[in-house]
């Protein structure tokens, strides 16, 4: 039989201690989270970038929940199992206003619709990428009093943005307060590490979501596993890389991004925006060496058996 499995649809914007919590979950428990998009469902699939334009940000990145798991006390980690996902089949990449690593150079407003399935993001007809979901903000309440962000990262979790956290993968959170008060949201189709515009390919998911303890962990910031099945697939076809050099990995990062919207350029013709976003849902920022001072090296990795 079938186990019933209770579906959290309540959501909320910011990490808050205070709130009531949405359901009450025993360690073993698996619920489904009906997650919004990044918009929070100001953007839908008929969209222009004058809808991005008009944002209302005081709604985006809703997470759903909190969860109240049942015996979870400050100093334990909160088990989370990502088994798996039920796509929303359309999702939008953008390139918002005084968001990204860019950010700068790209000061207006962009927006860019893709179909999906299981298997692949049709992001233009001649790049088809690879379906890999993940939830971006996933996290627990932390222990400061008050309402908190959901932009950063944070020590209990938060807008992590962690790609491998696809269907097999496993988080651990460190509890701060009683219950934890579990919330997600931020799904996404696919995503470069590093989502250097801002935006993956945002979209609509139901997660499904098993949850444990390990009591008295400590850990200090979230740690996670991920399966053999869950890593993402060697490119047969090989890769292009830049690099970015200099005593700064923030810049450096810039520089490699830059580079690799210069040869995507050249080589397929992308105008700029549209090559920025691309590297924000496909190229895979790599620190390739923080040792030799003064200078650390940062690469981009763009995937050659995307383009058709």
């Amino acid at each position: 039989m079938t186990p019933h499995i209770h579906t959290i649809h309540h959501h909320h914007f910011g990490w808050d201690n205070s709130l009531t919590p949405d359901t009450h979950a025993a360690p073993g428990d698996t619920l489904a989270f009906t997650v919004q998009d990044a918009s929070g469902g100001q953007l839908t699939e008929h969209s222009s970038v004058a809808d991005l334009a008009a944002f209302d940000f005081s709604r985006t990145n809703p997470v759903n929940g909190p969860v109240y798991i049942d015996g979870a006390e400050p100093g334990d980690a909160l088990k989370v199992e990502v088994l798996d996902f039920q796509e929303g089949g359309w999702g939008w990449t953008g390139l918002i206003p005084g968001f990204g690593l860019l950010a700068d150079e790209f000061p207006d407003p962009w927006l860019h619709l893709s179909r999906y399935d299981r298997e692949a993001v049709q992001f233009t007809p001649e790049i088809r990428l690879p379906t890999r979901p993940f939830t971006g903000t996933i996290g627990v309440a932390p222990a400061e009093p008050g309402l908190h962000s959901v932009v950063p990262p944070r020590r209990v979790g938060g807008n992590l943005d962690i790609r491998d956290l696809t269907r097999g993968s496993t988080l651990y959170l460190p509890v701060e307060v009683p219950g934890a008060l579990f919330s997600v949201g931020d799904t996404h189709a696919c995503q470069g590490d590093g989502e250097v515009c801002g935006t993956a390919v945002e979209t609509a998911m139901t997660v499904q979501l098993r949850f444990s303890l390990i009591k008295g962990a400590n850990f200090s910031a979230p740690r996670f596993e991920v399966p053999a099945s869950g890593l993402a697939p060697v490119d047969q076809q090989g890769y292009y890389a830049t690099t970015g050099i200099g005593p700064d990995l923030y810049r450096a990062a810039q520089d490699a991004i830059r580079a690799m919207i210069d040869h995507l350029g050249r080589e397929y013709r992308l105008d700029p925006p549209l090559a920025y976003a691309l590297c924000s849902v496909a190229v895979d920022l790599k620190i390739s060496e923080i040792v030799d001072a003064p200078n650390w090296l940062v690469s981009a990795y763009l995937p050659r058996s995307i383009f058709r």
